[in-house]
């Protein structure tokens, strides 16, 4: 028996949030299994990007070979490979640093385009049960918040329970789970292009269906699927044309590089200079994390009485250069972790529009690889970030570093404002399960 849309809905969205779960829990368990056997934290490091950067690239190069596999299938395989990986890790204890680094890059490339298609899969199942997307994105963005906050501290609790061994086992098992429950429980409409579905079984012969049945109109041939580098080069080319989502990429490649400076090297600098107490570090990032839940609870209950593109201003321009500032200007804890906290009510806003925006802009055929190009260029901002935080701080001190920083990112969110008397952006407001357009307030 075919499972209902809402299941299927209610299945992905969980397989999806507990497959980022699971990267958490890798992230924090792979790297202390490297410090435990040898020792370095510079092979922590680079264990790290062996991880993150084929995550990054297979969302963009594996994308046409999804399409022409079929999503559901692909996500299926990907999370089923993702627990092989993983147990290939734990198994084999006595390997060589470049062996573990293989495994490792095998299971973040899976990872990647899993995370992909799942992400692709979920508007038309939305759209079948008639729920809104800019509250299916708000939804994701809370949850997924919510498995970053939960991730990294329940590795490091596995590890002290289970050991490095038995905490990468129980990840092991949530992507295996994952791959069980997309194969049990999701099923995607079958009104859905060719390109979102897993392709047909193959036709009965002539002759058998001359035998069985009386005759019946051929269907038509299916078109022969894109050449590699064609179906590649599609999602540029569509992305090249649409001002729109260029800006939002923009929008969001320059927040995470701020946000990457700000968590990576300013906001531990600041803390260690000003303060000396990682109880301190722990309030401002918590701070920050408690306010974009609290946000995305509001947003995803009130997201359909917001303009989207008033709720994506307000957002970029109070949820993230205040932060810099006001630790460049104040050595006051309680000021720092409350305008980290409202900065995170705010911030809560962002992806979620710029979700919806990519849902309704975007063709269904063209989604995984349009995702995957965005979601590559957009990720590249966070090594950027660390890197020029570092180089600023060492440069002209920590106060004029977040100064700079924070001035350099209030310019950059001012972005939208000036397109938005410029040339109202076209920003879809969700009602039900349809998209309509409507301009910027």
């Amino acid at each position: 028996m075919n499972p209902s849309p809402r299941t299927s809905l209610v299945a992905l969205f969980t397989a999806d949030i507990l497959s980022a779960l699971g990267t958490r829990v890798s992230a924090v368990a792979i790297p202390w299994l490297v410090l435990m056997s040898t020792g370095s934290a510079a092979k922590m490091g680079l264990i790290a990007a062996a991880e993150m950067l084929p995550y990054a690239l297979t969302g963009v190069l594996a994308a046409p070979l999804a399409d022409r596999f079929g999503l559901r299938r692909t996500s299926i395989v990907a999370d089923a490979g993702s627990a092989l990986a993983m147990v290939a890790v734990i198994v084999s204890p006595g390997s060589s640093f470049t062996q573990l680094a293989a495994l490792v890059a095998v299971g973040g490339a899976l990872r990647g385009i899993g995370d992909r298609v799942k992400h692709v899969m979920l508007r038309p199942l939305a759209e079948q049960c008639e729920v809104p997307m800019l509250r299916i994105t708000s939804l994701y963005e809370g949850l997924s918040r919510a498995a970053t906050l939960v991730g990294a501290p329940l590795g490091g609790l596995l590890i002290a329970w289970l050991g490095t061994s038995g905490a990468l086992w129980a990840d092991a098992a949530s992507f295996a789970f994952c791959a069980v429950l997309v194969f049990v429980l999701v099923q995607l409409p079958p009104d859905e292009p060719a390109a979102a579905r897993d392709p047909e079984p193959a036709a009965m012969s002539d002759a058998a269906a001359l035998a069985d049945a009386p005759a019946a109109p051929r269907k038509p041939a299916q078109p022969a699927p894109e050449p590699y580098w064609t179906a590649l080069r599609g999602g540029f080319t569509f992305l090249r044309g649409d001002q729109v989502l260029i800006g939002m990429m923009m929008m969001t490649f320059a927040i995470n590089v701020f946000s990457q400076a700000s968590g990576a090297v300013f906001t531990p600098l600041w803390v260690e200079q000003v303060v000396g107490s990682p109880v301190v570090l722990g309030l401002l990032f918590g701070g920050f994390a408690g306010g974009a839940l609290l946000g995305n609870l509001i947003f995803t209950v009130f997201a359909e009485r917001i303009p989207p593109y008033r709720a994506f201003v307000i957002g970029a321009l109070v949820g993230g250069a205040p932060r810099l500032l006001t630790m460049g200007l104040s050595d006051e804890v309680w000021l720092v972790v409350s305008v980290s906290f409202l900065c995170g009510i705010a911030n809560a806003s962002l992806n979620p529009v710029i979700g919806m925006t990519l849902y309704t802009r975007v063709p269904p055929e063209l989604q995984t690889r349009v995702f995957g190009v965005i979601g590559a260029i957009t990720f590249a901002g966070i090594p950027v970030g660390s890197l020029l935080g570092g180089w600023s701080v060492a440069l002209v001190g920590l106060r004029p570093a977040l100064l700079l920083a924070g001035g350099l990112f209030l310019l950059a969110t001012l972005i939208p404002v000036i397109q938005m008397y410029r040339r109202p952006l076209d920003i879809p407001q969700y009602s039900g399960g349809s998209a309509k357009t409507e301009g910027a307030d």
